[in-house]
């Protein structure tokens, strides 16, 4: 069990750097009435408001943040984020809202966002803070769209095995704010945004459906999605003819890069999942492991996944010399539900490691998202070793069949290796650790 408690230490260190308020902290200085965020600076004195706008899981921790910072300086502003990842606010008002599947709620935050971007004036500045699950969190109906019809959207591309590119792609297109139309509709005032990188690559466009980049999709590329995943019988009439409007011109496309609203618009990355991984990797050393960053771009079927990590592993078991060795990993797979069962995508892919890994011993994996949830459960992710799936039959669980049903969770509550920390109020995607001890 030691190895278990280091492999969570190590975890935890990955999260801990990604936290807003030391990203914060460390990438934005406040110098008399100059605003700097990297190359970026900004006179306070040339404005006439500061107002907040956020969305996502880590938005309210951002704002908070930028609270401490700003102070007075704030004239107002309105945040969405996921039930339960709330934090004090003194100058914005906040919602707290559905994730991954819109609701009500988030309709009605992502109108008083709107608002807001609307009420600005070119002596104004935006300041965007946006993180993983915003896409989600900010919610707008086109006409014509009910919320029931988008939230079956929403279902049926997370379940379809669609990435984060091709899900936001569709998400764009059926908005009236994503894909840089907050910005569209809030020139001339400035706008800067700030994001936590919850996609691997950091394409801007696609973290939170790029409400304030260009996008270089179109509505052709949506219909696309649909008919790549088998979706386009699956959705309603209403929408699938809003998009094929789209198509042919009668509804305006998603900001291009020529559009004059992004002249007023500047977007930094504050941190990402290769961020979390130098925290990890320092972690690791301090507690004497050689340590290797193999990628934070691990994506694909679940299954690849956990072909990759265990081709790694087999490979540095083949290396000469070393007694103690961490490999971290990160990235987000995807997960194509075959199953009724109930878990995540990190306990998934626990549950096919254990697989793996069943009779070695010095060799313990962890796989969890670093936003505190692992799928619709309480748990982050799970952890395993050589022994877990021993230790399942001996408990009387399947471990072949309950992977075939994505059961993971019950698996790991039952051998005791699910990970909860709650809520961490950050997403960088998911971190994957394996330490080896010969």
């Amino acid at each position: 069990m030691f190895q278990f408690e280091e492999i969570i230490e190590i975890y935890k260190a990955g999260v801990e750097r990604v936290l807003p308020v030391n990203l914060i902290r460390n990438f934005i200085k406040l110098n008399g009435t100059s605003l700097t965020f990297q190359s970026v600076s900004i006179n306070l004195k040339d404005l006439n408001h500061i107002y907040l706008l956020g969305f996502g899981k880590a938005s309210a921790a951002m704002a908070a943040s930028m609270e401490l910072l700003l102070g007075d300086s704030i004239a107002g502003g309105h945040i969405v984020t996921k039930y339960g990842h709330t934090k004090p606010l003194k100058k914005c008002t906040i919602t707290e809202a559905g994730h991954p599947i819109p609701d009500q709620n988030g309709v009605d935050g992502t109108a008083k966002i709107r608002e807001l971007a609307e009420l600005a004036t070119k002596d104004d500045l935006l300041i965007v803070l946006i993180s993983g699950g915003g896409s989600s969190l900010l919610a707008d109906l086109p006409e014509g769209i009910s919320l029931a019809q988008l939230a079956i959207l929403n279902q049926l591309l997370v379940d379809s095995g669609a990435d984060i590119r091709e899900i936001n792609c569709v998400r764009k297109h059926l908005s009236q704010i994503k894909g840089g139309q907050l910005a569209r509709i809030a020139y001339p005032a400035k706008v800067l945004t700030l994001l936590i990188s919850d996609v691997a690559g950091d394409p801007m466009d696609v973290i939170a459906s790029g409400p304030t980049i260009a996008d270089p999709t179109t509505f052709s590329d949506a219909i696309e999605v649909l008919e790549k995943y088998h979706l386009r019988s699956s959705v309603s009439v209403e929408l699938l003819g809003y998009l094929i409007k789209g198509q042919s011109g009668h509804i305006p496309e998603t900001v291009k890069d020529s559009d004059t609203c992004l002249l007023n618009s500047s977007n930094i990355i504050l941190g990402n999942n290769f961020t979390a991984l130098q925290g990890a990797e320092l972690k690791a050393i301090e507690l004497d492991y050689e340590t290797i960053v193999v990628t934070d771009r691990l994506e694909g079927d679940v299954k690849d996944v956990a072909n990759a990590i265990y081709l790694e592993i087999e490979s540095t078991l083949k290396k000469a010399g070393v007694k103690r060795i961490a490999l971290l990993f990160g990235g987000e797979p995807t997960v194509q539900r075959l199953g009724n069962g109930k878990g995540g995508r990190n306990q998934h892919l626990a549950l096919l490691m254990a697989q793996k890994l069943d009779g070695t011993s010095g060799i313990t994996f962890l796989s969890a998202g670093t936003d505190g949830t692992d799928g619709p459960t309480d748990a982050t992710g799970a952890i395993c070793n050589g022994n877990t799936i021993s230790l399942a039959k001996c408990l009387n669980l399947t471990p072949e069949q309950m992977a075939n049903d994505f059961n993971s969770y019950p698996f790991f509550e039952t051998t005791g290796g699910l990970l909860r920390t709650g809520p961490t109020y950050t997403n960088v995607m998911d971190m994957m650790v394996v330490l080896i001890e010969r």
